[in-house]
């Protein structure tokens, strides 16, 4: 298991120290499986401040299509050869086609009635109920035999700085045959890591973290938690790898209920941090592929700028697909391992 870092330094002038000689140090950080490359750079102290929650939710609710009064209303159905009953409903929560879907078999699913839920208020075994009841779905479309049961992804945007459109807590859940870039890549060059390696990249990688311990995290039941060595986030992501399983519909109860804990864990620091947004997504391989194994990527949203609300990506990220972090991962597990 290979970490490179290419380390690199600028060094410049400061008028606001009398012209004295700075020297910042920066690092080209190379992904161990796919080779994408993040650079550690822009440092700056990982706080932001927080808005006034009341001011950015007050008035949303009268017009979220997922609220209680209106979700059974303004929401569409499927089609019964796939759900004969139209929507999911378990408890409070409702699934539901996307109607601006990302695939042909694109779902939404809701936590529930309540409208506004904190970051810090999400319950481990709140979030996998709704986990599990992605699952539920992906059953239902794997029972058809559908030709997109292949591959059984769920996407979370919270809140508006992690592209979310509505206050109200969703997942994005779909199944499809095309794996998306990022995973597709690591699908390909996991299994090129097997069939030179004979043996898991991402076992291989759970291991070597663990022996150095500079950014494994702990051990949730069967769940591996690590700060990842490239991260796409600047504040740094968390993966985190299921032991055994390969595919998303090899995830147990139990395994939800970890994954679920491990991530109000995580979700309790970055709170401290001042950040309240995030992207959380469901990284598989199909249900024959041995070279995979499931885990996912929880990455913290937030700005570069909160005073001219200035996103969190920019051209670097957006046109050249190059991540930046403005921390170092090191730096930021031991933040976030006071929770573990």
């Amino acid at each position: 298991m290979k970490f490179e870092a290419i380390v690199k330094e600028t060094v410049l002038s400061d008028p606001q120290k009398d012209g004295t000689e700075r020297r910042i140090p920066s690092e080209i950080r190379v992904d161990p499986l796919t080779g994408r490359t993040a650079r550690i750079c822009h440092f700056m102290k990982l706080h932001w401040e927080k808005p006034d929650f009341e001011a950015l939710v007050a008035g949303t609710e009268a017009w979220c299509p997922f609220c209680a009064d209106k979700v059974l209303k303004v929401t569409p159905c499927f089609p019964q050869d796939l759900i004969p009953e139209g929507r999911l409903q378990k408890d409070d929560m409702v699934i539901f086609p996307n109607m601006a879907p990302y695939d042909s078999l694109g779902a939404v699913a809701t936590f529930g009635a309540r409208h506004y839920i904190p970051l810090t208020a999400f319950e481990p075994a709140h979030m996998a109920s709704a986990f599990g009841f992605a699952l539920d779905f992906f059953r239902r479309v794997e029972a058809t035999g559908h030709p997109e049961s292949v591959y059984h992804l769920v996407n979370w945007n919270y809140m508006p700085p992690a592209g979310s459109t509505l206050i109200h807590p969703h997942l994005q859940v779909f199944s499809s045959s095309s794996a998306p870039n990022l995973m597709r890549q690591e699908l390909a060059a996991s299994k090129r890591y097997l069939d030179s390696q004979r043996s898991n990249f991402w076992d291989d990688l759970v291991a070597a973290e663990k022996k150095s311990g500079e950014r494994y995290l702990g051990k949730i039941g069967r769940t591996h938690w690590m700060t990842a060595f490239a991260p796409m986030g600047v504040a740094g992501d968390v993966l985190a790898v299921v032991e055994d399983v390969r595919s998303t519909l090899e995830l147990n109860d139990l395994d939800l209920l970890d994954v679920a804990s491990g991530l109000a864990k995580v979700m309790a620091a970055y709170d401290r941090m001042g950040i309240y947004s995030f992207n959380m997504n469901f990284f598989t391989g199909a249900k024959t592929d041995d070279h995979s194994r499931f885990h996912l990527l929880f990455s913290p949203r937030t700005f570069f700028s909160q005073k001219l609300g200035t996103p969190d990506i920019g051209a670097l990220r957006n046109l050249f697909n190059e991540t930046l972090c403005m921390a170092y991962p090191e730096e930021i597990n031991v933040l976030l391992k006071q929770g573990f």
